[in-house]
């Protein structure tokens, strides 16, 4: 335990986030939205549960060999936005996504439910056009609608893919959809099915291009993480989702978002302390 940070801490902010916003090169925001879930809601509870809990962590990681104290990182707080207009939530997230980018920083989201991706996704591709996805998910997400509604965290890779086109999405650990959604895929996304072992060689494709990377942290197994909306059996475990991000360093990823925590379907806290050491690990390969 970090006894210095732990007696100084400040549950308002993740721990490591004590740069100013002017100074900082990597931005924590919170996006407490679940207006779409169409399961078990909660994820709203995310953002405030990882920063209070985030206080037992290191702040370095043996994983990545890098120390959240040698970079410059702010957190924000929350995106501001109206409950019950999912619209001006939407509006809100890439209003404010956009202005961390603008100011060259790179936005590192906690969410809320999934559907909190969409406006990051066109906030970014505004300045990057060559943008690429990687998606981590237990679920597709690829439908057209679901019932009737064209924005879900059901659908909200199927709208990304509206905003950056074929071949720019890649998804790991997908286990769950529609048979429609499995189809549409093998046109329009690369998408590996129950886990990660092709990620290494899928790299090599984006060592050159920005990448966005977004986590929905139901990719792992309801037995390593069952503080979640949709738990689906048979996912990955925590040493292949840890092994997945160490392989990833020095992927230019411009920006990222950790999404689908509800702590309150943890009583143990097991569940928000696996999503706090994601979002470290996260922060430290948006900050190298």
């Amino acid at each position: 335990m970090n006894w210095k940070m732990f007696n100084t801490y400040k549950t308002d902010r993740f721990i490591g986030f004590e740069s100013d916003y002017e100074n900082s090169d990597v931005v924590l925001l919170g996006a407490p939205f679940d207006g779409t879930v169409s399961y078990r809601p909660g994820t709203r509870f995310a953002p405030m549960a990882v920063r209070t809990e985030s206080y037992g962590l290191e702040t370095y990681s043996p994983y990545l060999d890098l120390d959240l104290e040698d970079y410059k990182l702010s957190d924000i707080g929350d995106v501001e936005f109206p409950f019950g207009n999912k619209e001006a939530t939407l509006s809100a997230i890439k209003s404010e996504i956009s202005k961390v980018v603008a100011d060259g920083k790179k936005p590192l989201m906690v969410g809320g439910e999934h559907l909190v991706t969409l406006p990051a996704v066109e906030a970014l591709y505004e300045k990057y056009p060559d943008l690429h996805i990687i998606h981590f998910d237990a679920h597709t997400d690829l439908r057209e609608d679901y019932m009737g509604e064209v924005l879900s965290h059901a659908t909200v890779l199927r709208r990304a893919w509206d905003v950056v086109g074929d071949g720019r999405i890649y998804q790991f650990g997908i286990r769950s959809g529609m048979k429609e959604e499995f189809e549409w895929a093998k046109s329009h996304t690369y998408l590996e099915k129950f886990s990660t072992s092709t990620l290494a060689s899928k790299l090599e494709e984006l060592k050159d291009v920005p990448v966005y990377l977004t986590i929905d942290l139901d990719v792992l197994d309801p037995s390593v993480f069952p503080g979640t909306g949709t738990p689906e059996p048979g996912g990955i475990d925590m040493k292949e989702m840890l092994a997945a991000l160490v392989s990833m360093k020095g992927i230019n990823f411009v920006g990222a978002d950790v999404v689908e925590l509800s702590p309150h379907y943890d009583a143990s806290g097991a569940s928000t302390a696996v999503a706090c050491k994601v979002v470290r690990e996260v922060t430290l390969l948006l900050a190298e």
